[in-house]
């Protein structure tokens, strides 16, 4: 006899299309594929092994739901959804109807204006459980992750309210069949712990950060732990870091080297912490901070009574860095006369301060820093050439920040982690348009306006947004083409397509072929690069491969 088929089914194959012209499978709206079932066993034990049970468990969780809301919108759309049990069974019978599981209704109870509702469902020949017991056996927890989260998100799409679904048996625990409970989100005493299986998570950035926590626990035991504040991965960046490193295991006197913003004061407390000195004081003074008559007595200290307003003795930076180290910032503005004591006292481990006859022993480890070309201010006559060796006895260069973009997505994430919390904000991050901008910017403030302009991006965005290309420079619109660029400050330079145009006109006008245009590009590229090839080709947005076969071709004309 032959079996007649349920309205319900009847709509559900209507809406089930295969396009073999297009390679396509459709249900409604929504594109489909077949796969082996076997092939996402494997899939799923690769992601177990790969995570762990927990962080896979939430992933596959969230895969179900999102599969669930999809399937929820088609049932909205179906005719034989004329009542509100009927469309919270379609759910089942689509879970079915995709070869996941066996459903069958136990219990469905639902009053949801009046905050109710309790299913209870038997599942049998689930695809999940088959595969789990294949690759683990029978164990101690319910394993039917994915389809879990089918259920909740059907049903909760359904009906407009959390509804959360919970795996009570399990034949991967040994029980008869797999069984589920459902209730609204609010009636589980334990739905803050339940729930954390439905909320996103930047696995990756985990487990970068778990990978941080066993490089820096390494560290911390051969005392060399990295602090959260130095950022990159970059080559350049890292050859510094090197030089770094090697410099804080010894007492030696650092000078960094470079353009304002780029980090030196960063660097400096990098040394610190990695030095045999981590434990004890790290003293800063910016010397183009303190006014010229005040900076002797805030490097030497000052006795009472040695100057008008000198009221009480007091220490000064050497003095409070003893045994510690000592970041000099700016040393290039020291006057003459500070610059005498300086050396003095980088020499013989002795001070004076202002005021007194006594000398005072100190055993400080000097960072120094400046932008400033000392070497031309020692032919300038503005700074001591025996100073200047004294301090250069082991230079870093910090390289800018246009010179390491490759870690600017890095500094992005830490930046706007930092100023969202601070804000009490969640940020999901920068548009591709922003970022691209970001990305092609020359950065004159290097690292210090990076993170003063994602600042100011947090504090513009709203919560849970995206920051956009207006939040973050100004005078930018929200529409703009290619060919836009900014000017050190930060605004749109408008000359810039006007002169593309005029280029474009030129080349037309001298007659200039496409094929020679072509060549001129890369050649402009390569003496930009000096000849690397893969640096040219990258500069141009094209392949290596591309940029060596048009110069073949020419070199065999």
């Amino acid at each position: 006899m032959k079996k007649v088929l349920e309205p319900e089914l009847i709509d559900l194959r209507s809406k089930l299309k295969f396009s073999f012209e297009t390679g396509e499978i459709w249900l409604g709206e929504n594109r489909m594929m077949l796969m082996h079932v076997a092939a996402m066993g494997a899939f799923r034990n690769e992601i177990i092994q790969s995570l762990g049970l927990e962080r896979a468990r939430g992933l596959l969780v969230r895969l179900g739901y999102a599969s669930g809301v999809r399937d929820a919108e088609l049932a909205k759309s179906l005719p034989s959804n004329d009542c509100p049990e009927a469309g919270i069974m379609l759910g089942p019978m689509l879970h079915s109807f995709k070869g996941m599981v066996r459903v069958e209704k136990r219990k469905l109870e639902m009053d949801i204006p009046n905050g109710k509702f309790a299913g209870e469902f038997v599942w049998e020949n689930s695809w999940e459980a088959q595969t789990h017991l294949q690759e683990f056996g029978v164990g101690t927890d319910a394993e039917c992750w994915t389809q879990v989260g089918y259920a909740s998100g059907y049903v909760s799409t359904f009906v407009g309210r959390p509804v959360i679904f919970k795996e009570t048996q399990c034949v991967c625990k040994g029980d008869h069949h797999c069984y589920i409970e459902a209730r609204l989100l609010e009636h589980w005493e334990d739905s803050e712990d339940y729930l954390k299986y439905y909320k996103p998570e930047n696995i990756a950035g985990r487990l970068i950060d778990l990978q941080e926590e066993v490089v820096s626990l390494r560290a911390s035991l051969n005392k060399t732990a990295l602090p959260a504040s130095v950022i990159g991965e970059s080559e350049t960046f890292k050859e510094a870091l090197d030089l770094a490193s090697t410099a804080a295991a010894k007492p030696i006197t650092v000078l960094l080297l470079g353009e304002t913003g780029v980090g030196k004061e960063v660097f400096a407390h990098w040394i610190h912490d990695n030095s045999d000195r981590a434990t004890q004081p790290f003293v800063a003074l910016n010397c183009a901070a303190i006014p010229n008559d005040l900076l002797e007595s805030e490097l030497f200290g000052v006795e009472k009574g040695a100057f008008t307003g000198a009221q009480q003795a007091r220490p000064g930076r050497f003095e409070r860095a003893n045994n510690g180290t000592l970041f000099l910032d700016e040393v290039g503005d020291l006057t003459p006369a500070a610059q005498v004591k300086l050396l003095r006292v980088l020499e013989s481990g002795e001070l004076e301060r202002l005021g007194d006859i006594k000398t005072r022993k100190v055993n400080v480890r000097l960072i120094a820093a400046t932008n400033v070309n000392l070497q031309q201010a020692v032919k300038d006559g503005k700074f001591r050439a025996d100073l200047y060796y004294r301090l250069n006895a082991y230079p870093v260069n910090i390289p800018p920040l246009r010179d390491r973009k490759a870690d600017i997505p890095l500094l992005l994430e830490a930046f706007i982690k930092k100023y969202a919390l601070l804000h009490n904000k969640r940020i999901a991050g920068v548009t591709d348009k922003a970022m691209k901008m970001l990305m092609t910017y020359t950065w004159p403030g290097n690292i210090r306006e990076l993170e003063n302009m994602m600042e100011r991006g947090v504090l513009l965005t709203a919560s849970d947004e995206m920051i956009e290309l207006k939040h973050l420079f100004a005078g930018v619109a929200d529409l703009l083409p290619d060919e836009v660029e900014l000017s050190p400050q930060g605004r749109v330079n408008t000359q810039s397509k006007s002169s593309i145009n005029n280029l474009i006109e030129e080349m037309i006008k001298d007659g200039i072929s496409l094929e020679n245009c072509e060549l001129m590009l890369m050649e402009a590229a390569l003496k930009k690069t000096g000849g690397n090839i893969a640096k040219a080709a990258e500069l141009l947005g094209v392949t290596r491969r591309q940029v060596a076969y048009c110069l073949e071709k020419e070199d065999k004309k």
